[in-house]
């Protein structure tokens, strides 16, 4: 339709949701031979005279509209940034959620580099090299490959293992597998979409990849990435060409040629959860996508979700486990810590003290702990009352010993604090974070080396030397021929945290640090006993997280439901719920107060859930438009513009 089409729909870059629909404009005939479906435009909005930019949704002959149409106003750029696969996808998402497309479209197409456009489309681009399938190892090809190339969902159990590559480096077992299927798909002359949390699984995915199949078939978009980087990446996905594209949550919505496979590895990771409205997850939106286009889709990981799991049970996701099963060696220990003085100040029971020490003979030791810092938590030396910041209110904590305290949420000093329960001037430490940690055990293990890895002190991999890897959860390094022996420390405090997914969160902690253990290596885990302790030493964690399905079924808790969160002032709240009235398998908690207005919990069957969020948004458009009749204060100045903030699917929608 290029070329001849005289109307162009066009998607308003805009946050305001009134504007969250397709806008008709005509297009001037010095216009259309350039006008194309994705590509950016400037159309006039009527009010004040300005220009909006905006994409390119469609191209029609005629609209349903007597009146006289604006005309586009320019044409940006001859690129089409936003393919119509991709625009699919973020209305579909957008209209699930109660958002606007333009915001996900956002997060899909990168901020134009004019000069690296320029020098990509000028740039000549010879054929890619040929690509050779390769073998997955562990597991059935006809179960997971076969499957998978029939365009086929599975939830896949990872090998908890280690596995050296051709040039020397270690990679865990679930980067290799996802390297195979990938450079399967692009063999079949399709593209393939790699999801995972953070860049250290980028790093190992990457590596996994540069061992079977040429760099140039690999499109990395990270957020580490500069905008030039990222933008020439993004080009690079439009040629197409079929190509393994790896990065973090937004790589979703990368413009995939032919698009093949769609693999997330460890979905459960909260990094998969986007920050920015309408807050869609990663595997909601590679669940759309892969309904949309009718690729295969791969949920990997050492355990499970509950909303995978939840996708098992209703047949929705096929599972699929290793042919041989890989169990970790793991111990819970009994609460007792031996008579030694240094093992009950390092918190190892004698057990794990014993494995730790044969194991440094042998090499490396990694011990995960609960918080970075020194001292996690102060309380008052004589009341005992919990240390707050005077300025927010925060938990204070101690970086190193000799640090003043300082704020866990604004990171304000308290040099002089008082207790605000008794006055009392003292404090005391309570908990152990990384640093005091490494402090005790250097005393407790005098001549062998002490690594901290942590928030603050990035560390990727350590050699099989012999040395004492103290590490927060997801900070773990990889060791070279795999740990020696694994403690897990801090379990009662990991499990004290006030989180609906707790048990899902600590398994997944757990089990990924388990599978950088060598093989037969001890997997110590301290201070947890019964049905999560129970799940990790047998390695049936799926089994685990079903139980844990089947209680929020009972409770109508997520994922058995999907659940809104509605927040706002107390008379746009009242108004958007009154929308709801009526609904059948529709529930309201609340409202209750807050300290911005009110905050209501709307509990929705999923066979609901787009005609909730359809009265949802359009609450958010009444009360968006409200705005024009503002009236003035009691103090001469503007009343407060209202506000209404909707957020499905909110992954701890009970805890404010």
């Amino acid at each position: 339709m290029t070329g001849s089409a005289s109307i162009a729909r066009v998607l308003i870059d805009s946050p305001l949701p009134q504007l969250d629909r397709l806008f008709d404009y005509r297009l001037p005939a010095e216009l259309r031979a350039e006008a194309a479906p994705g590509v950016r435009v400037r159309v006039p909005l009527r009010s004040a005279g300005r220009i909006a930019d905006g994409y390119v949704a469609e191209l029609v002959d005629s609209v349903d509209y007597p009146g006289t149409l604006s005309d586009v106003d320019s044409i940006v750029s001859s690129v089409q940034a936003l393919a119509p696969e991709v625009y699919s996808l973020a209305r579909r998402l957008a209209d699930r959620a109660a958002g606007s497309a333009s915001d996900i479209v956002r997060l899909a197409v990168p901020k134009r580099q004019v000069r690296v456009e320029k020098s990509w489309l000028a740039a000549e681009r010879p054929p890619l090299p040929l690509v050779s399938a390769v073998e997955c190892p562990g597991y059935d090809p006809d179960a997971l490959a076969g499957t998978l190339a029939a365009g086929a969902r599975i939830a896949c159990d990872a090998i908890p293992r280690l596995v050296s590559l051709p040039g020397g480096a270690w990679v865990g077992h679930w980067a290799v597998t996802l390297a195979a299927l990938a450079v399967q798909t692009v063999a079949r002359g399709a593209s393939a979409i790699i999801a995972v949390p953070d860049h250290r699984d980028q790093d190992q995915v990457q590596a996994a990849l540069d061992a079977v199949i040429a760099p140039d078939r690999v499109i990395r978009l990270d957020a580490r990435q500069s905008n030039a980087e990222r933008y020439r990446a993004f080009l690079d996905c439009l040629d197409g060409e079929a190509r393994v594209i790896i990065g973090n949550r937004s790589v979703v919505y990368a413009p995939a040629s032919r698009l093949g496979l769609i693999a997330v590895w460890d979905d459960s990771d909260p990094l998969h959860g986007e920050p920015l409205a309408p807050y869609v997850h990663t595997r909601d939106a590679a669940l759309v996508r892969q309904e949309q286009q009718g690729s295969a889709l791969l949920f990997l990981g050492h355990t499970r979700s509950a909303e995978v799991q939840r996708l098992v049970e209703l047949g929705y996701v096929t599972p699929v486990a290793p042919q041989r099963a890989a169990i970790p060696r793991v111990i819970p220990t009994a609460e007792q810590f031996s008579d030694s003085p240094q093992a009950a100040a390092a918190r190892i029971p004698s057990s794990a003290w014993q494995q730790a020490r044969a194991a440094l003979a042998e090499g490396p030791v990694l011990v995960q702990v609960a918080r970075p810092g020194y001292a996690p938590r102060l309380v008052c030396a004589n009341c005992a009352h919990p240390a707050r910041c005077r300025i927010c209110t925060g938990p204070l904590g101690l970086a190193s010993a000799s640090a003043a305290p300082d704020c866990h949420w604004c990171g304000a000093l308290a040099t002089n604090w008082t207790c605000a329960e008794c006055g009392g001037h003292a404090y005391r430490m309570v908990g152990q974070g990384s640093v005091r940690t490494a402090e005790d055990l250097g005393r407790a293990f005098p001549g062998v080396r002490v690594v901290i890895a942590d928030g603050e002190r990035t560390v990727t991999s350590v050699p099989a030397s012999p040395a004492l890897v103290i590490s927060t959860r997801g900070a773990e390094p990889i060791a070279t021929g795999g740990y020696r022996a694994v403690l897990l420390l801090d379990g009662e405090r990991m499990l004290a945290r006030e989180s609906m997914r707790v048990g899902e969160d600590c398994l997944r902690w757990w089990s990924n640090a388990a599978a950088l253990a060598a093989p037969g290596a001890p997997v110590m885990l301290v201070g947890v006993s019964g049905p999560l302790a129970t799940a990790l030493a047998t390695w049936r964690l799926s089994d685990y997280v079903a139980a844990e399905l089947a209680d929020r079924r009972r409770l109508r808790f997520p994922p058995a439901v999907r659940v809104a969160t509605v927040t706002g002032t107390r008379d746009a709240v009242d108004q958007a719920l009154q929308a709801l009235d009526g609904m059948a398998g529709v529930d309201i908690l609340g409202p209750t107060q807050t300290d911005d207005g009110v905050r209501a919990i709307v509990r929705l069957d999923y066979s609901s859930g787009g005609e909730v969020a359809g009265r949802l948004r359009a609450a958010v458009i009444r009360n968006a438009t409200s705005r024009r009749r503002r009236t003035a204060g009691g103090n001469g100045r503007p009343a407060p513009l209202p506000t209404l903030k909707v957020r499905f699917d909110d992954p701890e929608p009970f805890i404010e």
